[in-house]
């Protein structure tokens, strides 16, 4: 049993890995399963046994993006003792990271037909995914807090996490900066004025926030 687990995960990762190669070795998606199956060597009849369609492998790509953050951080021994706001942190750097392994694929899905995220339904796992870890970050937060008028609520909270990252994705997709240091930048300074929100002592770092975007717009136009 656990061998036929490992031949599985093994051939959804290697149909995931051809679909990408293919989208930009031909710039532009398959135009049919059947094509899509001949190229990279499989069956029509293997594909369909880990995906009902080639819809459904560009959102797998994405939640395979947040899956292989998370095990990769899960490996620090010490990220489970990290505060919210560090763990958080974290997982913005590490997806980062993973999505600049990938950029030449998250850029073409992203600015096809010159047209900034307009695909967005392929992220929709992504942002569940996002949104459920933020939300289990200020569960865990709240549980600490002895007063309900000290809690913060989770579904703004979750809420936030995503539409955060969706602004540190456009950033990072402008970023021309070496290494992409300064999508660290804002990673930081997001994360940290977000949190300082929560905390109720903002008004620095909202200011210090604010600042570093609007130097970055004069900058860009």
């Amino acid at each position: 049993m656990a061998s036929s687990n490992k031949k599985q995960t093994t051939d959804r990762k290697a149909i995931i890995s051809g679909f990408m190669t293919y989208v930009l070795e031909h710039d532009g998606y398959p135009k049919s399963v059947y094509k899509f199956c001949k190229e990279i060597k499989i069956s029509e009849e293997d594909f369909y046994k880990f995906f009902g369609s080639l819809e459904s492998v560009q959102k797998s790509i994405w939640n395979t993006f947040f899956e292989t953050t998370i095990n990769a951080i899960q490996k620090n021994k010490e990220y489970t003792d990290f505060s919210s706001r560090e763990k958080m942190l974290t997982l913005f750097y590490t997806l980062f990271e993973m999505m600049t392994l990938n950029r030449s694929y998250v850029l073409f899905v992203l600015k096809q037909n010159d047209v900034p995220f307009k695909n967005m339904s392929q992220l929709k796992g992504l942002r569940l995914h996002i949104k459920n870890f933020a939300a289990d970050l200020i569960e865990e937060d709240n549980d600490e807090k002895m007063f309900k008028l000290t809690k913060n609520p989770v579904s703004v909270f979750s809420e936030g996490a995503w539409l955060q990252f969706l602004f540190l994705l456009n950033f990072w997709i402008g970023d021309e900066s070496a290494g992409f240091e300064k999508t660290d930048i804002a990673i930081e300074k997001s994360v940290n004025t977000i949190f300082d929100l929560f905390d109720n002592t903002p008004l620095n770092n909202v200011l210090d926030f604010g600042k570093f975007l609007w130097k970055e717009k004069v900058m860009w136009n």
